[in-house]
């Protein structure tokens, strides 16, 4: 892009309505595009032909915004609450809000021909959380191609693992959904056990992680192993992405195995290969996926505080999963060591981290941990409930992870409420929310330093 375009571009201006000039600054478009894929999903919802048993405008829209926000929150089965129409609504909305609708916009736009425009680059630059608008067409592009190839893997695969038990088309329609729900970290499940039944399934528990671990890790990072092949050639990001999940999810196994070893309600009575399993997939799962083979109410108070954790990490930047994600986590590490080191630059393998960034993680840590704050406590004076099992609502469902200790069907009205809007803030983006309620402003003063007691 050339140089006289200004580097920081807050508002946007749309065409004239009735005389009136109306500014509106790209998340704001953006959550608006969201807003709408919302409402538009709950309308389909609360048609005849999508449910079974009428259900009512909340339990639509709650279901609408979960599957937009690949979330995987439920207030009603979605296996026998949803006909088969009902369902692949809930598929198409996850597919749209896992990839964004922005991306779709893009190569919508690039197929037909279209030049897109600087407002239109910017907000796109927005969805896909890319510091370079000549990137965005492309990003766009990759993004939807590697989707559908990975897609169609995942599809064929649970396909031929389910053909014998559940028939050619039964099969291919839970590969279909399953593939759809799993790569974008959705959760959503078919059976109101979600995948308990195949808890022992090698095949199953492999296909589901890696399908959700390959959408955790960001399309940013597939599209530089695919371009550089070589390790060292690899941007620092994605070598901080991959080497962190790695160490995240290899951890979270171990203890999780560790604390759960000698628990009856989970996995004292396996044989050890369904231990492995097990363990493997609830320690994976947090980072935003929803899925679950083991009843979480069941598990220990420990391993459910990692698993709030797992979720308050999420995945990789421009990708399937949530959180405050994986570079902001490292980077607050990196620079807690520094600060206790006396050095006075953040660094990573050799590379230094722009004040800016450092910055911007901690402003998206605080946003994100005030937000899981306020909504424990205003769902603490609202339900009834242990606890716990709030807290937990409230981490999943800004992480939009989707897992719940079985308190989400029983939520009140409000409490749905609540629960609605922290899934769209945390796929929004806590900044992203920030931003729309405090549009920053360039200072042109230099105040003078001073010096503030900290801890």
């Amino acid at each position: 892009m050339k140089n006289w375009l200004p580097q920081h571009m807050p508002y946007v201006r749309t065409a004239p309505l009735a005389r009136a000039t109306v500014n509106l600054s790209p998340p704001a478009l953006l959550t608006l595009g969201f807003l709408a894929l919302i409402i538009a999903g709950t309308a389909l919802l609360l048609l005849p032909l999508a449910t079974t048993t009428p259900i009512s405008m909340l339990q639509a829209l709650f279901t609408a915004t979960s599957a937009v926000t690949v979330t995987g929150l439920v207030v009603v089965d979605t296996g026998t609450q949803f006909t088969l129409f009902g369902q692949v609504v809930i598929a198409l909305l996850i597919q749209a809000g896992g990839l964004g609708f922005m991306t779709f916009a893009v190569v919508a736009a690039i197929s037909l021909g279209a030049k897109i425009g600087l407002t239109q680059q910017k907000i796109a630059q927005e969805a896909m959380n890319q510091t370079s608008l000549a990137q965005v067409a492309q990003t766009a592009k990759a993004v939807l191609l590697y989707s559908l190839l990975i897609e169609l893997v995942g599809i064929t695969l649970l396909t031929r693992v389910w053909w014998d038990e559940l028939g050619f088309s039964t099969a291919l329609y839970h590969s279909f959904f399953y593939t759809i729900s799993a790569f974008n970290n959705a959760g959503f499940a078919l059976s109101s056990a979600s995948l308990m039944p195949y808890a022992s399934d090698i095949a199953v528990n492999l296909i589901i992680t890696g399908l959700f671990i390959v959408g955790g890790i960001g399309f940013t990072v597939m599209i530089d192993i695919n371009k550089q092949r070589r390790w060292r050639l690899l941007s620092t990001n994605t070598r901080i992405v991959l080497l962190a999940t790695v160490i995240i999810n290899l951890l979270a196994f171990c203890l999780i195995w560790l604390l759960e070893a000698n628990n009856p309600a989970t996995l004292a009575n396996l044989p050890v290969k369904d231990q492995a399993l097990a363990a493997w997939f609830q320690a994976v799962t947090p980072r935003t996926a929803g899925f679950n083979t083991l009843d979480y109410s069941q598990m220990t108070d420990a391993s459910n505080v990692l698993t709030l954790l797992l979720m308050f990490i999420g995945g990789g930047s421009l990708s399937t999963a949530s959180g405050i994600k994986i570079g902001t986590f490292v980077v607050l590490i990196m620079a807690t060591y520094a600060f206790l080191r006396r050095r006075d630059e953040v660094s990573l393998l050799q590379r230094s981290v722009p004040a800016a960034q450092v910055l911007k993680a901690l402003a998206l840590a605080l946003v994100s941990m005030s937000l899981i704050f306020i909504s424990i406590f205003i769902l603490t004076a609202l339900e009834k409930a242990p606890f716990l099992d709030i807290a937990f609502e409230a981490v999943s469902a800004l992480s939009t992870v989707g897992l719940s200790r079985g308190l989400t069907a029983n939520l009140s009205s409000s409490g749905q409420l609540v629960i609605i809007f922290l899934m769209i803030a945390g796929r929004l983006g806590p900044l992203t929310l920030a931003y729309l309620l405090a549009t920053p402003k360039q200072r042109k003063i230099r105040y003078a330093d001073t010096k503030i007691q900290v801890g």
